[in-house]
């Protein structure tokens, strides 16, 4: 039977495979590009560079998720339930406290990132802090603690740098077909040409699928493991409704971080027939089977 120990050494696992995958596809690019300009020393500057890229990821993922979400640190005496809330829950959870952030945007949602338990980051909207109670504020803390108890806030912190640059060595191959690339050989020219376009489309996709598939799964965990914190799925299933009836738009989004939030940034305000098609590329399960899991 899955345990949360289990589910931990998971992500953990998970966040390797990833770094593994994210090493072997870049390299992949970088065969693929030596051999298309015939120069080898192609090769050697992707193999420098997947082995760079997986480092910084690691480092320094937190600082670029902040940036990218327009986040500055929360001032005590200004966030007062907000930084109560975080420390009375990281102490009852065994955690140690991690750094509070706040993002001015009046659309309510939150988010945790970092590296490790030891240097974790939660961050939460004002939108957010002006709707809930104590209660529902204390279920969305306990959900954002959760991630960072699960451990799947390293993976999925890890996605931002590294689908990021997939997608930025996908684009970077098509754009280089306008400039030409070996023309001693018009017949493996072409037929590698057609092989890269095929390369350069697929991967940046597979990429965003398995981002937004491990955003769904982990909703749910940290979900019920919120709940279990609080000892109290009211709070977290109220506070969701609140959310999914004040759902709007966040002023600043990115694609790169959208997976982070506990609730789609891009606000869901489609109908029943747009959300059912294009569920598949939502990075949040529906509130509604949130809010079922948590009380029925």
């Amino acid at each position: 039977m899955a345990t949360l120990y289990t589910e931990q050494s998971k992500n953990v696992s998970k966040t390797w495979l990833l770094m593994t995958v994210f090493f072997l596809v870049v390299i992949g690019f970088g065969w693929f590009f030596s051999f298309y300009y015939n120069d080898p020393n192609i090769l050697y500057f992707f193999v420098i560079f997947s082995i760079l890229m997986n480092i910084f990821s690691y480092w320094f993922s937190d600082k670029i998720v902040l940036k990218l979400a327009g986040a500055r640190e929360a001032n005590r005496q200004e966030h007062f339930a907000l930084f109560t809330s975080v420390e009375n829950l990281a102490i009852t959870a065994g955690l140690p406290m991690p750094k509070v952030y706040v993002v001015e945007d009046p659309a309510p949602n939150a988010f945790a990132t970092g590296r490790d338990k030891n240097h974790a980051v939660v961050c939460a909207t004002t939108g957010l802090l002006a709707i809930l109670d104590k209660s529902e504020l204390e279920g969305v803390i306990a959900h954002e603690l959760s991630h960072i108890g699960n451990k799947d806030m390293l993976l999925s912190t890890v996605v931002v740098v590294l689908v990021g640059f997939v997608s930025i060595l996908a684009d970077f191959f098509r754009r280089s077909l306008f400039f030409g690339g070996n023309r001693d050989n018009d017949n493996k020219g072409g037929a590698l040409v057609l092989i890269g376009v095929i390369l350069s489309i697929l991967a940046p996709l597979f990429a965003v699928l398995i981002q937004l598939a491990i955003s769904r799964k982990r909703e749910f965990l940290a979900d019920a493991s919120g709940a279990l914190l609080t000892r109290y799925p009211e709070g977290l299933a109220s506070a969701l409704k609140k959310i999914g009836e004040h759902s709007v738009p966040m002023v600043r989004q990115s694609n790169a971080i959208a997976h982070l939030y506990i609730a789609d940034p891009k606000g869901d305000k489609s109908s029943k027939i747009t959300k059912k098609i294009s569920s598949f590329f939502a990075t949040h399960p529906p509130v509604e089977e949130r809010i079922k899991a948590l009380v029925g």
